[in-house]
């Protein structure tokens, strides 16, 4: 496969009110004009995250990612595998988060030295170079207090003397001569079901977007394998470079020399729509009547197939119609608030108890003589069930070789609501 001659050629961040706050060209710089194409598509879209990922231009394609509000917004002058720059940006994000623990405007603009530093070594002449987090750490030290005003008072710079250990080894990933008094192992499964269910409570999509992400803290180089339950639920999985892929395939098993410290052992996908149990039921009764004034709005909430796990941290919005002037409603359980302006009632239910389940009943004050609305709202349900992964994905052992201490292990499972609608 032939490459272009260069990947990226320029990166732009945009804030959410549509500035350029900051821009890295490799070689030759692109004018900021061409982010223009980028502002027409992100006027034209009725959400931010709706902006489509690739926009064609006369001369450019400009890909881009939205993350904490921020769009990172690459331009490329020849065709290039667009997932391939999708991945890098996310990396990209990924590594400012673990350099000042948030990804937001203020945070890069207030270590924009460190910034550049990181993209002249994660992008090598608009080709990805040192993306793993333990090789830039030693390449380029994390901002601390001390070394900030050290280096204003000397004008010296983060960049580390050295050539990192792990970029001369066979495990690029991982730093030598690693080495903990606590060695220990974590490893989390999170995962996060969008679902859209019709009025009479069918499930028209469902789907889960999992991810295993690992701590890991051990000395030396250790060799771990992770075995499943079941590991034909995984479908369309996608690995840290660390896992030996063959192995997988062959045995249904992850081995692999973890990276040091923080990182995402693998992603993978359930489809298959009768693997995915809908862990909430919607009781609903929305009503509008022609001529009237008063709407009538009830909704009941409740858990099933959770696995005797319980729901927590639920929180019901829908975006009412604009004929409703405001709401008069009463919840069994926490507290609710409607915008008159937006239209938008968010409803902060908290934890689900099965016994006594929550809801929230009333009416609506319509405008006078405004005609019935054309649809019923859409509800939309935010949860997250502890110990729990709703695809039944288990973890069944974790060894370790190639070290002779005895390591601290722990697995944990969360299962938290992504896209999940109910249509009334």
């Amino acid at each position: 496969m032939q490459f272009p001659a260069k990947m990226i050629h320029s990166l732009f961040l945009v804030n959410s009110s549509g500035d350029i706050f900051l821009e890295k060209h490799w070689k030759s710089v692109v004018s900021r004009s061409v982010c223009d194409y980028f502002f027409e598509a992100q006027e034209r879209a009725s959400e931010p995250e709706n902006v489509p990922p690739v926009i064609p231009t006369p001369h450019h394609y400009l890909i881009s990612v939205l993350r904490h509000r921020i769009y990172f917004v690459a331009v490329i002058q020849s065709e290039v595998p667009p997932l391939f720059v999708i991945e890098f940006l996310h990396r990209v994000v990924d590594t400012f988060q673990d350099y000042f623990g948030v990804c937001t405007e203020a945070a890069i603009k207030d270590n924009v030295v460190v910034v550049y530093e990181l993209l002249e070594e994660m992008l090598d002449n608009g080709f990805p170079l040192a993306t793993e987090s333990n090789i830039l750490k030693e390449l380029i030290k994390p901002p601390t207090i001390l070394r900030t005003v050290v280096n204003t008072i000397t004008g010296s710079t983060n960049v580390g003397e050295q050539l990192p250990t792990g970029q001369l080894s066979v495990v690029p990933w991982r730093r030598t001569g690693v080495k903990y008094t606590n060695n220990e192992a974590y490893f989390d499964v999170v995962e996060e079901i969008d679902a859209i269910i019709d009025k009479s409570g069918s499930t028209i999509t469902a789907e889960i977007q999992g991810v295993i992400d690992a701590c890991v803290k051990l000395t030396g180089m250790p060799d771990l394998t992770l075995s499943f339950m079941n590991p034909r639920l995984l479908d369309d999985v996608s690995f840290h470079p660390c896992v030996r892929f063959k192995r997988w395939e062959a045995e249904r098993i992850l081995s692999f020399i973890p990276p040091d410290g923080n990182f995402r052992l693998l992603s993978y996908h359930v489809s298959c729509q009768n693997l995915v149990a809908i862990p909430v039921y919607v009781k609903h009764n929305i009503t509008f009547r022609e001529g009237s004034s008063q709407g009538r709005f009830e909704l009941t909430l409740g858990p099933k197939q959770t696995m005797g796990k319980g729901l927590e941290a639920v929180l019901i919005s829908s975006q009412l119609p604009r004929g409703v002037l405001n709401t008069n409603l009463n919840p069994s359980q926490g507290t609710y608030n409607f915008d008159p302006v937006t239209k938008l009632l968010s409803w902060d239910v908290g934890k689900i108890n099965p016994q006594k389940l929550p809801s929230l009943k009333g009416s609506m004050s319509l405008q006078a003589g405004a005609s019935k609305p054309d649809e019923n709202p859409t509800i939309n349900i935010q949860f997250k069930i502890q110990q729990s992964a709703l695809s039944g994905l288990k973890v069944n052992r974790l060894d370790m070789y190639g070290e002779k201490y005895k390591p601290f292990k722990g697995i944990k499972y969360m299962t938290k609501a992504g896209k999940f609608q109910v249509r009334t």
